[in-house]
């Protein structure tokens, strides 16, 4: 492991943005590598594909394959604020991050014991452990996002972000691609649960190499950051600035109508083996498929973001996410199904891209990021948490055609909020005009 190097007073160029334009390359390929495999890794144990399937096979009712996206999503989402007003103060993240990301990480390997040893024996309570790995790696992740980000946006300049983004988003997808078919071939192959472990064995060897990769950064030092306030001085603060800043306003109510919009995607996998009679081994083809949707929306989007802003790729990865549900609706075959989990690929693609990305231009001012990422993810947790329950409550009450017919109306009220309310922030800044209506 490398220990991040800071801007010393005898560098001939003085200054964090000096720091950072000469270890640019460098930090792009770490930082990278970092992202891509992490999103190979969670190839490997997809929460739209591979994840309900192994609950599906402990024998988990709807409301609780419903359960493991919100359980995540709470994870990466919730702490994320709590975690803020720490981080802000930090001259340098990295030591931070590398010090608890190990916990990220460590659960996966924890699954695949579980998969191993536990599923035959006692699937009830491996279901528990199941959803306390998942609840712990995500809560890890979440607390550690806002200074992850903070390192990225000092990293990464503005008018790189996107395609940044995008192609490590892309190398992720390619690697999950080859992993998507090796995924295929494991549960066609292995007797379950014993596939689903050496998928979650995958996942863990990719989780290691983006901590490897992670432990190389150069990370420039953040300048003068401002003392870590108090946990209460930090909460009381949130308010005021949402009271401030009525475009991020309405841009968060948009994400949270955008985020109940994925309530289905827990559901399309489940709804395929269920009426259209798919095979394990059609869960690694999904995987695949999505990634293939996710390769190909990225290829687009980080271009599109770093030149007509991250709004519009939010915006039209809520279009995909809706379009997938309308067509897990009508979809008459297995084949044509498929294509909802490429819409689904796309809308993870516009994610990657711009849905943090994004926080990071909100912020009036370098030192105020964290916050910003926190609170970007932090009020997005309720919405996050009870949108799959709702949809597992819904699919044992109603059946999947009310799932599926909620999530399209959400993500279409949540496009028209964004094209009709919000104004891109970076475009808001270079007027003048932040905080006003559009």
């Amino acid at each position: 492991m490398t220990t991040p190097t800071p801007a010393a007073a005898s560098d001939p160029e003085d200054g964090a943005a000096a720091f950072a334009r000469r270890h640019l390359r460098h930090n792009l390929l770490a930082l990278g590598l970092d992202f891509g495999f992490f999103l190979v890794a969670l190839s490997f144990a997809s929460p739209s594909t591979i994840l309900p399937a192994f609950a599906a096979h402990l024998g988990a009712p709807s409301v609780v394959i419903g359960a493991i996206p919100a359980v995540m999503t709470l994870g990466w989402y919730l702490p994320s604020l709590f975690a803020a007003g720490h981080t802000q103060g930090l001259r340098l993240k990295l030591p931070f991050v590398l010090r608890y990301t190990l916990w990220e990480r460590v659960p996966v390997s924890v699954l695949a014991g579980v998969a191993f040893f536990l599923a035959e024996r006692a699937p009830a309570a491996a279901l528990g452990v199941m959803l306390a790995m998942l609840l712990v790696m995500t809560g890890v992740g979440g607390f550690l996002m806002p200074a992850w980000m903070d390192i990225v946006g000092r990293a990464v300049p503005t008018t790189l972000r996107g395609r940044f983004f995008a192609v490590t988003s892309m190398a992720g997808s390619a690697g999950g691609l080859a992993g998507g078919v090796a995924t295929a071939w494991i549960l066609g192959a292995v007797t379950p649960p014993a596939s689903y472990g050496f998928c979650f064995l995958l996942s863990t060897l990719c989780m290691g190499l983006s901590f490897g990769a992670l432990a190389l950064t150069r990370e420039p030092p953040a300048s003068a950051p401002p003392p870590s306030p108090s946990l209460g001085a930090h909460l009381r603060r949130i308010p005021g600035l949402l009271r401030g800043d009525r475009n991020l306003s309405w841009f968060l109510g948009a994400r949270a109508l955008a985020t109940f919009g994925t309530m289905a995607g827990g559901f399309y996998t489940l709804y395929a083996l269920r009426a259209h009679g798919a095979q394990p081994w059609h869960v690694g083809l999904f995987t695949t498929i999505t990634l293939a949707g996710q390769l190909a929306g990225s290829l687009a989007l980080g271009w599109l973001a770093d030149r007509a802003g991250h709004r519009l790729v939010i915006a039209i990865g809520a279009v995909a996410m809706g379009g997938a549900s309308l067509m897990a609706l009508g979809a008459p075959s297995l084949p044509l199904f498929s294509l909802v989990f490429a819409a689904a690929g796309v809308h993870q693609a516009a994610i990657h891209v711009s849905a943090l990305n994004v926080l990071l231009e909100f912020a009036p001012v370098e030192s105020e990021r964290p916050v910003y990422v926190g609170l970007g993810t932090t009020m997005l947790a309720p919405v996050a948490f009870l949108a799959p329950l709702v949809a597992g409550v819904m699919v044992d009450g109603w059946g999947f055609a009310a799932v599926f017919s909620t999530a399209a109306a959400a993500s279409v009220l949540a496009v028209a909020l964004l094209l009709g309310r919000v104004r891109d922030p970076r475009h808001a800044a270079r007027s003048g005009a932040r905080g006003e209506r559009p």
